[in-house]
């Protein structure tokens, strides 16, 4: 593919708990030679006074006038805006004071007519000053139904951009059939995994210590352990009711959702919540699991995810128990159980029909799910746009 400048707008900081989409994207397209600038999340959630968002926001003042620094690979800015994107002389001062720094920033780089790649539709913003070649809106979540954001003002935002966009990226089958009402170029990608690097998982080798200090058999989850997304309160019946199974949460508590309660779930003798893990250390962590799980709760949020994990679970040849996401649908090797009962039963009977053939065979299916898959993907895509 030709080299392309590529201004990204995304949802989240890059030096996060948590990589996403954005991040796993994003620095595989600067490892294929792409420059990328990368800007960091806007701040659509309305600020809170607990700790995650009050070093947050102490970081973006430092950083928000300076220019931008490279990680990854990736040119990353800190823009200075206020994040009370619901009040319309807010907006209007964000929409001059965004396009200055980005502006700026994309000229001292050389940077001329890039793709603009929006993960929210306030990179709208950016049209003007980037003349962008190709715009694409990727689409990975319902934001506007996320507590703290202004419903009204993002999808009015969102309308607009997917409007505007060359190319629409929608991560869930329900994003996708809500974008083909405001897009006539959508593509559905769903999320993907490392998968060479998770399929080292089936192999001898360390496991992570935390995790091989427990008893066995261990149901572990790897995530953002937030309560906007997580039922809580099914792991705590599932630890309840099998106290010789050990429930290993492994991922920041809180992470998009500060007001997350876990003191119900961590007084629970066999569960266990480990702490974040970097993206490296993951298939360390899964070599120790016996089933994976993704234990969503049912909500408006919920019904359109794509969870990451997916096939970072099954490349590492796991048994996934999950709860009823529609997202899921279709997909082979999943375990899907609703209720308490039902999830216990699934597990049960995933522990004893699992066999080293059996996860070969869902780390082998599971292969073609990666990001070179998707990037190759996408790449003919703007291509064939005239990217």
């Amino acid at each position: 593919m030709t080299r392309h400048d590529i201004v990204c707008v995304g949802f989240n900081d890059w030096e996060t708990e948590l990589w996403t989409n954005q991040h796993h994207l994003m620095a595989r397209l600067a490892g294929a030679g792409h420059r990328v600038l990368f800007i960091e999340s806007l701040g659509l959630r309305r600020p809170t006074v607990a700790g995650r968002d009050v070093s947050r926001m102490a970081r973006r003042l430092v950083r928000g006038l300076q220019p931008p620094r490279e990680r990854d690979g990736v040119h990353v800015l800190s823009p200075l805006v206020i994040p009370l994107h619901g009040k319309a002389a807010v907006r209007a001062v964000n929409a001059r004071l965004l396009p200055a720094l980005v502006g700026r920033a994309a000229r001292k780089l050389g940077m001329s007519r890039p793709i603009l790649w929006g993960y929210v539709p306030q990179a709208e913003a950016l049209l003007d000053v980037l003349d962008p070649a190709l715009v694409v809106y990727h689409c990975v979540d319902d934001i506007a139904t996320q507590e703290g954001i202004d419903e009204v003002s993002f999808r009015a935002a969102e309308a607009r951009f997917a409007g505007r966009a060359d190319l629409v990226l929608a991560s869930a089958p329900r994003l996708a059939e809500r974008m083909r009402t405001l897009s006539d170029n959508v593509l559905y990608a769903p999320n993907v995994a490392d998968t060479a690097a998770f399929a080292t998982a089936l192999q001898g080798g360390p496991v992570d210590p935390a995790l091989a200090a427990l008893p066995s058999p261990r149901l572990v989850f790897t995530g953002a352990i937030a309560e906007k997304k997580l039922d809580l309160p099914l792991l705590t019946a599932v630890a309840q009711a099998r106290r010789d199974w050990t429930i290993a949460l492994v991922g920041p508590v809180g992470l998009g959702d500060p007001h997350t309660d876990v003191a119900a779930l961590d007084a629970e003798p066999n569960v266990h919540l480990l702490g974040a893990r970097r993206y490296e250390e993951l298939p360390a962590v899964l070599r120790g699991a016996d089933v994976t799980l993704i234990p969503y709760r049912a909500s408006e949020l919920t019904a359109s995810i794509f969870p990451m994990k997916v096939y970072e679970y099954l490349a590492a040849g796991r048994p996934v128990v999950a709860t009823p996401l529609p997202a899921l649908e279709g997909v082979d090797a999943i375990s899907v159980a609703d209720g308490a009962d039902a999830f216990v039963s699934a597990v049960e009977r995933e522990l004893a029909q699992d066999t080293p053939e059996r996860r070969l065979a869902r780390s082998a299916a599971a292969a073609a799910n990666s990001w070179d898959a998707r990037l190759a993907e996408i790449t003919a895509e703007l291509e064939r746009l005239g990217g």
